[in-house]
């Protein structure tokens, strides 16, 4: 059974930085497309960034977050990093982390095809 479970989160004032992490478990497919997610209160979940390696490593990011946010990926230790630099009070959320077991052109902050799913990390940035 995959279990992926995020960490990192935490309160931080407007042009700081946060590193969450998503350990994965029960689950080696280096193949996998994994992403992050964010939902704010009253908003719908958007997805924020995705790392593929199949064929060559491949990221997306929303446009929200590009040229901030980094996403990258420890192979060996199963974990998947969102490197979070100047952050806004927008970025304000509880972001999780999603994985399927195979990539693919789907394999964007769009896609739709995520089978697996943190709890969640909260992130609160202040003015």
């Amino acid at each position: 059974q995959v279990q992926l479970v995020e960490s990192g989160g935490g309160s931080v004032q407007a042009g700081g930085s946060l590193r969450l992490s998503c350990a994965a478990s029960g689950y080696t497919e280096n193949n996998a497309c994994m992403a992050w997610f964010r939902q704010a209160p009253g908003k719908e979940r958007e997805g924020v960034a995705t790392f593929w390696s199949g064929g060559g490593v491949r990221e997306y990011y929303a446009d929200s977050v590009k040229g901030r946010f980094t996403v990258s990926r420890d192979n060996a230790k199963n974990l998947l990093y969102l490197q979070m630099n100047n952050l806004k009070p927008e970025d304000t959320a509880t972001y999780y982390c999603a994985a399927q077991n195979f990539g693919g052109d789907w394999c964007r902050p769009s896609g739709k095809k995520f089978r697996f799913w943190g709890q969640g990390t909260q992130v609160t940035v202040s003015s």
